[in-house]
């Protein structure tokens, strides 16, 4: 048995005995991953056309692009997912 497996029964078993319901969802739903509709857009544009001699060169720019971000970049993206994840329930996951 995966060891996982016995946690996620114990998980399962939880959650029905707490009455929560349990809504399903595809494995991954890019307009549900903030990391994907908020993150990588900016991303790609600041990299643009850049090009990189090293990977170091490119982590450099990285670490800046990052620690130059507002807080205010990231709460945007977080904030976004309550109407995404209620635009995705009322359309069924569709």
């Amino acid at each position: 048995m995966f060891p996982s497996h016995g946690v996620a029964n114990l998980t399962q078993q939880w959650l029905q005995r707490y009455g929560w319901e349990i809504l399903p969802h595809p494995a991954h739903s890019p307009d549900l991953a903030p990391s994907d509709f908020h993150l990588f857009g900016p991303l790609k544009r600041h990299l643009g056309s850049m090009a990189f001699e090293t990977e170091d060169d490119l982590i450099s720019e990285l670490r800046n692009w990052f620690d130059n971000l507002d807080v205010d970049f990231f709460r945007v993206g977080i904030n976004s997912l309550l109407s995404r994840w209620q635009k995705c329930i009322d359309l069924h996951g569709d």
